[in-house]
């Protein structure tokens, strides 16, 4: 690194800091209030069609999938490798939490056209897959808003919005698994249908995903840190 480059580089690794201390420092503040609402319910979105894509994945198929208005959801699945399938759920929100990111840091396609592709995405397995009327409306409706968002937005902005997802993705993953499982380990989630088939108790199952959660939360922070 030159002498030239240096200051430049330092810019951008403390316009990165500042960038994740203001989403946290928002996130924590809104966490409870409608502004992060519609990023919850797509998080659950994608924990239950992870659910789905892991039975397909092998062997089974996807009923339905159902989303409630108060941040729960279900995927309805025949077949499949059960242990897989109840795994993927926050393990599944929290790998297209990373790829929402990867895909934020894109350098050869435009960010607005990748924003354009996930909301399509959404609309479309909304369309094959949910089978509720919240479900539906709010798949249908935040797919669009993204699509709509990927259209009249430059890539500058589109980026911020594909970061916003997947940083959300990862935490809530995270806060997820400790509501659901460690602070109620009493709830019939998914660790408690696991824990059912394995040896493995329901807390076991909830500390095992937290600490793979935060390992890759902090991995992928590190290399998007070097990367700025």
């Amino acid at each position: 690194m030159t002498a030239e480059q240096s200051p430049s580089t330092a810019r951008r690794k403390l316009t990165f800091l500042a960038g994740f201390a203001v989403y946290f420092a928002a996130v924590w503040l809104l966490w409870d209030t409608p502004a992060t609402y519609p990023l919850k319910i797509f998080v659950v979105m994608l924990h239950e069609i992870s659910h789905g894509i892991a039975s397909l994945a092998t062997g089974g198929t996807i009923d339905k999938i159902v989303l409630d208005p108060y941040q729960g959801g279900a995927c309805y699945c025949g077949g499949g490798n059960a242990f897989l399938t109840l795994s993927a759920g926050y393990l599944g929100s929290l790998f297209w939490g990373v790829v929402l990111l990867g895909l934020a840091g894109a350098r050869r396609v435009s960010n607005h056209v990748l924003l354009t592709v996930v909301g399509a995405l959404v609309v479309l397995l909304t369309a094959l897959y949910v089978r509720n009327g919240f479900g539906l409306l709010f798949g249908l409706g935040f797919g669009t808003a993204l699509v709509l968002a990927g259209r009249k937005l430059g890539a500058t902005a589109s980026r911020v919005v594909l970061t916003a997802l997947g940083l959300t993705s990862c935490l809530y993953a995270i806060l997820d698994i400790k509501s659901d499982v460690l602070d109620r380990p009493h709830l019939q989630s998914d660790a408690a249908m696991l824990a059912e088939i394995t040896p493995l108790s329901t807390t076991a199952w909830g500390a095992v995903w937290i600490g793979v959660a935060v390992i890759v939360s902090v991995v992928v922070f590190g290399r998007a840190y070097r990367a700025a």
